[in-house]
């Protein structure tokens, strides 16, 4: 598989709560980072396990996949039943088939207020005015 088709079966197995094919698509030493919350996870037993054990309600769908050689980027929204609409865009690197690293911007559409002073130059965005699915390479 190539890296985009690679990253494209964790997100459809990831939807389908496929925890097997998830395991799958990671390296063994695989290291994700959340730095939002400043978080690692070492691991693919670890990787599952912690969005296995995310509560219940969301769903995946894949906005844009970006490819430069072995590093994919995925935009991802991730609509949570009662909770809100999350996105993440990942910068995953894929060697030999599999996920080795995966460094992921989580925030919630809507979840922070903008300052003052940018009301003049902006407007609010719907969760409806996003762009719809892309899928492209670069080289």
């Amino acid at each position: 598989m190539t890296p985009t088709e690679v990253v494209e079966t964790f997100w459809a197995c990831m939807q389908e709560r496929d925890w097997a094919g998830v395991r799958g698509t990671l390296a063994n030493d695989v290291v994700v980072e959340w730095p939002e919350t400043n978080e690692r996870f070492f691991g693919a037993d670890d990787v599952v396990a912690v969005n296995r054990e995310y509560p219940e309600g969301w769903e995946i769908r894949v906005l844009r996949i970006v490819q430069q050689g072995n590093l994919v980027v995925a935009e991802v929204e991730v609509p949570q039943k009662d909770v809100g609409v999350f996105r993440t865009a990942a910068f995953m690197e894929v060697m030999n088939g599999l996920i080795t690293r995966s460094v992921e911007y989580w925030v919630q559409v809507g979840g922070s207020e903008p300052p003052a002073w940018r009301k003049d130059f902006a407007s609010r965005a719907e969760v409806a005015d996003r762009p719809g699915p892309q899928h492209g390479q670069v080289d």
